[in-house]
């Protein structure tokens, strides 16, 4: 199928050994790391992950791009946002971790899906190039700036970061946004020209700001005067 699973990692939290996984090391055979990946699967064996994909340690905002084809996991220590094209549908499981069904058996997984559509040339080189923390900045303005984060080339979804302290005014330019509050305790949300009412959203919570929608400001609460940040998604026009 031409449409495929596109997606990101933005990491909201993290503990201080916190990683994930993404993209292969450099000069792996693929061959053995796939017969390895079914041997763990028959034999209910442990599968070195470290041994063929590549460990990157994390800290908050860091934005680690996915673009379909390349192998990742989410490691332990670290809250995820997970920013997607299609959740859940074309994800190729290749390693469960040992976890087991309520037979007792590992649970079904799709390495014969998954080993037909893995970008084995995604390696260390590329992937810390082309996909860990591509932060470009934007513009700003008085108590405000803007970052692109992402996502890569390949993906049709754009990100956005912004930092505020002051009221900060967005246009939809006729495409849908989802938000995520990244930074920050409260941000209000409301429309100028009274499209919506006004709604509270808090850290870790998102929100959808319909393309029927023009302009919509978002404001730090009054209840704190501190940095507030969010990490906005859309559909790219080209």
């Amino acid at each position: 199928m031409d449409y495929t699973q596109d997606e990101s990692y933005y990491i909201m939290d993290a503990d201080e050994e916190a990683y994930v996984y993404l993209g292969f090391k450099e000069n792996i055979d693929p061959k053995q790391c796939i017969r390895a990946l079914k041997d763990a699967q028959k034999n209910s064996d442990d599968f070195n992950a470290d041994a063929f994909v590549e460990k990157w340690p994390v800290k908050k905002h860091d934005h680690f791009l996915i673009p379909a084809g390349t192998i990742h996991c989410s490691g332990e220590g670290c809250m995820v946002l997970e920013i997607s094209a299609t959740p859940y549908i074309f994800t190729f499981k290749l390693w469960d971790w040992g976890r087991l069904g309520l037979d007792g058996k590992p649970r079904p997984i799709n390495i014969e899906h998954g080993e037909k559509v893995l970008d084995w040339s995604r390696t260390s080189g590329w992937t810390k190039q082309h996909l860990v923390n591509q932060v470009e900045y934007v513009s700003q303005g008085i108590g405000w700036s803007e970052e692109k984060t992402g996502l890569h080339n390949f993906q049709f979804i754009e990100t956005r970061r912004h930092w505020f302290t002051e009221t900060l005014t967005h246009q939809t330019n006729g495409t849908v946004h989802v938000l995520a509050v990244v930074e920050g305790d409260e941000v209000i949300v409301e429309s100028p020209s009274s499209a919506f009412e006004p709604f509270i959203t808090h850290y870790g919570e998102v929100f959808i700001i319909p393309a029927a929608i023009d302009t919509y400001t978002m404001t730090p609460s009054s209840k704190t005067s501190k940095k507030h940040g969010t990490l906005q998604a859309f559909v790219r026009s080209n």
